[in-house]
């Protein structure tokens, strides 16, 4: 990579972080916005059953029934 695409990468890699973080500055506001009604907060338990058990266990199933579903020739036991 020449000089000047090198300098192009980076001019527009700066470019695209500056406007990130100016568009995401008012997802740090402290202020309440009306209508906003948030919830209680999760437990720990539910914490973790949410976002550590749940994608676990939905993995579980879909590996299993692709394993049980799987059709293929070189699945089968070699006969002879």
């Amino acid at each position: 990579m020449d000089k000047k695409n090198a300098l192009r990468a980076g001019a527009l890699a700066a470019g695209t972080t500056l406007m990130m973080l100016l568009m995401s500055s008012p997802a740090l506001a402290l202020t309440r916005d009306d209508g906003d009604d948030p919830g209680s907060g999760l437990s720990v338990i539910e914490t973790l059953s949410l976002y550590v058990l749940a994608p676990i266990g939905l993995f579980v199933i879909i590996a299993g029934l692709v394993m049980v579903l799987d059709k293929s020739a070189d699945r089968q036991p070699k006969q002879g």
